[in-house]
């Protein structure tokens, strides 16, 4: 989402000199910002390292696919077989949280479908054009892994109960590091400041006597379609189709995988939820828009309201715009004449 990213930097220094210090980095394999405002610049700049410098970790500790993490060992544990694996507090807590939003989705975000995800190339830097093996696909989804497969001991040990669980942990743990972020921050006294990884986005008090004010990327061009005001602990976060994807044969495949039928989601370009202050407000906000974006078009409201969300905009292959009654009350449209239809 590097054009969120730009577009929120442009909304950010356009108001000329200010107390605002913004230091960025690329972790989770995407562009992130810390704006801190108010404090003094040296302040800043060790609490926004010390920011991006946790995000590093956890990144390290989370990878799906790099040799060593701690999530590589668990999965290669469930490859194993029954073989129960002592994990972190950490891992153990994001694994039970991870299983509740799973359940709660019906299963539509269901980080255990890993092997799928490493099927279709999305388990690398870059992304290129995979042979599809239908064969293949179909054992994937007939194997059936599912967050409920996994079981939690006393003392943190882990193991599954499906040999085909391969956790991949892509779709939380961005959002999860902007509710690490915030309660940092808050702890070390900052009142004022703005965590973005890859247009995952949560709020901390105010820009000066203005609330935050990020925009939301429009899908198909260099530029916000509209943007919003971020309120002191609210959160944003946009799921598309644009930045993770190949095409092939004329089709983009996106890395947004439907667990149903193993395949990428079509039919919808972006999905944005707004998620009100709370203990994993950021963490809804990456989970959330996903059970959205794979949903079909009759089934993304009713998605919707089993995550919670009743702020949320969506935006189809068509690149017709559908915004939900509460979501169209807080949007300032930057293109003009777009035909925003309900939700």
């Amino acid at each position: 989402m590097r054009y969120f990213l730009i577009c929120l930097f442009l909304l950010l220094t356009s108001c000329g000199r200010e107390p605002l210090y913004q230091s960025q980095g690329y972790v989770f394999g995407t562009l992130v910002d810390v704006s801190i405002y108010g404090e003094d610049e040296s302040r800043a700049r060790e609490l926004a390292s010390d920011v991006l410098q946790d995000f590093q970790g956890l990144h390290n500790r989370l990878h799906a696919w790099q040799e060593g993490s701690d999530l590589s060992k668990l999965n290669q544990s469930f490859a194993d077989g029954n073989r129960p694996l002592p994990i972190s507090k950490e891992l153990a807590d994001i694994i039970s949280n991870a299983k509740v939003l799973s359940v709660q989705s019906n299963g539509l975000f269901n980080p255990a479908i890993g092997r799928l995800i490493h099927h279709w190339g999305f388990q690398r830097d870059q992304f290129t054009p995979v042979k599809i093996d239908k064969e293949t696909i179909a054992k994937l989804v007939k194997a059936d892994p599912q967050m409920t497969d996994i079981v939690i001991e006393k003392n943190h040990i882990v193991y599954s109960k499906n040999r085909s669980v391969r956790l991949d942990l892509g779709g939380y743990a961005k959002g999860y590091a902007l509710d690490r972020a915030s309660v940092f921050l808050r702890s070390r006294g900052v009142k004022n400041a703005l965590i973005n990884i890859g247009g995952n986005i949560i709020a901390l008090g105010k820009h000066g006597d203005k609330p935050w004010r990020v925009g939301i990327q429009d899908p198909r061009k260099p530029g916000p379609i509209a943007t919003l005001d971020l309120a002191d602990g609210w959160a944003i976060g946009t799921s598309g189709d644009y930045q993770r994807y190949f095409e092939l044969d004329g089709k983009r495949y996106c890395h947004i995988i439907d667990p149903r039928n193993g395949y990428p989601a079509q039919g919808t370009e972006a999905v944005t939820v707004l998620v009100p202050p709370g203990e994993h407000a950021g963490t809804l906000s990456d989970v959330a828009s996903k059970p959205i974006f794979i949903s079909a078009p009759n089934k993304r409201a009713e998605a919707a309201h089993n995550m919670g969300i009743s702020n949320f905009m969506v935006i189809d292959a068509q690149g017709k715009v559908f915004v939900s009654a509460d979501m169209s009350k807080r949007l300032q449209w930057v293109e003009k004449n777009v035909a925003a239809q309900p939700l």
